[in-house]
């Protein structure tokens, strides 16, 4: 149970690192689309601009979860995990924008204080919980240890070195 918590722990750190830098490249990028000298190149297209931004952040997340975060765990092929990758990423992206269309388009709160409130901090803290949870389950799973599983095994290492 110590090893399984400390194991836990270590993966939440990477990922929070790897998160921290994703997040300052998704707000940094939001905030030049929207609000770049005054009015940027999508000031009128907050929606856009979010997706936008996630998804730079996303490829760069994935990168650093699947090379650091979640090195040790389980591998298949890399497609399949960026693709896996990128869909849970869209769940996460609109839980993100459900937010950001709610306090924009429904409550009327449209500066950009309320944008990067709902965008930023309600969206993406509710994502980021999903996304830490789906990475594990789905994209890195665990290996398993005991003998019952070696074909799985086997297979997930073969799949780790067979080219896209």
């Amino acid at each position: 149970m110590r090893t399984w918590v400390a194991g836990i722990w270590r993966e939440l750190a990477k990922f929070g690192i790897v998160g921290l830098a994703a997040l300052v490249i998704d707000i940094g990028l939001f905030n030049f689309l929207r609000f770049a000298g005054g009015e940027g190149p999508m000031f009128d297209r907050p929606i856009s601009s979010k997706i936008i931004s996630v998804a730079v952040a996303t490829t760069f997340a994935y990168f650093g979860n699947r090379y650091w975060t979640f090195r040790q765990r389980g591998r298949t092929n890399m497609g399949r995990e960026y693709l896996m990758f990128f869909a849970l990423n869209a769940v996460a992206l609109l839980i993100a924008i459900s937010c950001l269309w709610f306090s924009h388009y429904v409550m009327g709160w449209d500066s950009a204080l309320a944008d990067n409130i709902s965008a930023n901090v309600v969206g993406l803290g509710l994502g980021t919980m999903f996304r830490f949870w789906s990475y594990r389950k789905f994209v890195f799973p665990a290996i398993p240890d005991d003998a019952e599983h070696q074909d799985e095994r086997d297979l997930a290492e073969r799949d780790a070195i067979t080219p896209i």
